[in-house]
């Protein structure tokens, strides 16, 4: 018997924001930018990582990985190299949402 579907697996999807959806959580990327390393702090308690580590673009690959969400390591890469605090703001906008919807 072949299985084809994985339990706990997620389907395909994106991140639940756009990159620059500073507008739908105000208060993350206010925090954000008031305080970066907090924020990623923030996120590997979260995710359950050492929060020494800082925000890198591997813990948005965990992530993505994690949830099935369509992308790259190079994407990750260039998102962290030109944006660093807007790619940080989408991933924890996307742990709260995650987290109302019960699938965090």
């Amino acid at each position: 018997m072949a299985v084809t579907h994985q339990p706990g697996r997620f389907p395909p999807s994106e991140f639940q924001t756009g990159l620059c959806s500073f507008t739908s959580d105000c208060g993350t990327c206010f925090y954000g930018l008031c305080c970066f390393p907090c924020l990623g702090c923030t996120i590997a308690s979260d995710m359950d990582e050492c929060c020494l580590c800082g925000m890198t673009m591997a813990m948005r690959s965990v992530y993505r990985t994690k949830y099935n969400i369509n992308g790259s390591l190079c994407n990750d890469f260039m998102t962290y190299m030109c944006c660093q605090i807007c790619g940080t703001c989408q991933l924890k906008r996307d742990i709260d949402l995650r987290k109302e919807q019960g699938i965090f």
